[in-house]
């Protein structure tokens, strides 16, 4: 059965038995949603769009593909150490198949849920399979992680392990393979369904200065802090986080390679003071949260560099690119 644009919103996207929250005075229903802002806090917005064969394998379950849709949506409002609140979806489809759409609608709400999150709005039309989201969270004035408030002398932190993500899109698309269907299993949902570090990006605004997600890997996202901060960097890579999963059952040349430029481990970079570092200990136990010092910020005609073995190496600064 097919659907028009009005009748997806009704059935799938619509009534969904959210609870509604007390700033939110319309929702889906209306040329605009209307939201108001609590006293002494600020909005943080965030937009991005995944296109099929782009961001996302044309075999991608709906599920999948809402769950992905939301978590890196998420991630940038952690790296700001916002709170999510609101959401807008737009999707763009080939067809409007009611069995897509109810799998796609449920994994979608059940994320939503999971945060407390509000659906407010958003738009379906006809065409190649896309998604496109804006989500919205608050945090109070002057508290919010930016990439420009690096100081020379900063610890440089990561959260999690990085490199797992890329290895699971690699077996996705068969270019490599392994044999324990556990470890599989594993590396594939880092890249299908990703952690957003929330409720870390909360707790680390009050003790971190500069923060980014790792959405198109570690070198040139920390690059985008150095730019903005106006510094340099030493990283270390015998440092980086590196998952047991990685280390056991792949050569040290690949799984580095995966964990500096890979991207979409949805990890929080971040930098501290060395006077706030011991308060990383406390949060980090707080959380359950894996915390790993991986260099320092610099002086800007320092360059960025990096050092293996104690020896400085040639890198590409480049991530992934849309162009």
């Amino acid at each position: 059965m097919q659907y028009n644009e009005f009748e997806i919103i009704s059935k799938y996207f619509k009534n969904k038995n959210q609870k509604k929250d007390l700033y939110t005075i319309k929702d889906i229903g209306d040329d605009s949603a209307l939201i108001s802002i609590p006293k002494k806090h600020i909005l943080a917005i965030s937009t991005d769009t995944l296109v099929e064969n782009i961001h996302f394998l044309n075999n991608i379950s709906p599920e999948d593909l809402a769950y992905k849709t939301v978590a890196v949506n998420l991630s940038d409002l952690a790296a700001m150490g916002a709170k999510p609140k609101w959401t807008t979806l737009s999707i763009t489809m080939p067809t409007s198949c009611c069995n897509w759409l109810k799998k796609f609608s449920d994994s979608f709400f059940s994320v939503l849920n999971k945060y407390n999150i509000t659906l407010i709005g958003g738009n379906t039309t006809r065409g190649p399979l896309s998604v496109t989201l804006s989500v919205y969270g608050i945090l109070e004035k002057d508290t919010g992680l930016l990439r420009s408030n690096a100081n020379i002398g900063d610890l440089i932190y990561v959260t999690g392990h990085l490199g797992d993500s890329k290895a699971g899109l690699l077996i996705l698309k068969k270019k490599i393979s392994i044999k324990n269907k556990h470890i599989k299993n594993y590396l594939i949902k880092k890249h299908l369904r990703p952690i957003p570090r929330i409720y870390e990006g909360i707790a680390l605004k009050h003790v971190a200065n500069a923060a980014i997600d790792i959405s198109d890997g570690l070198v040139a996202d920390l690059g985008h802090i150095l730019k903005a901060s106006q510094c340099g960097a030493n990283v270390n890579l015998n440092h980086i986080p590196i998952s047991k999963n990685l280390r056991n059952h792949f050569h040290s040349d690949n799984f580095l390679h995966w964990a500096i430029s890979g991207g979409e481990d949805y990890e929080l970079c971040f930098t501290v003071s060395k006077k706030n570092a011991e308060q990383l200990n406390f949060i980090s136990k707080k959380l359950s949260l894996h915390l790993t010092c991986i260099g320092n910020i610099t002086e800007p005609q320092k360059g960025f560099n990096l050092f293996y073995n104690n020896k400085k190496i040639l890198f590409n600064k480049k991530g992934f690119l849309h162009f």
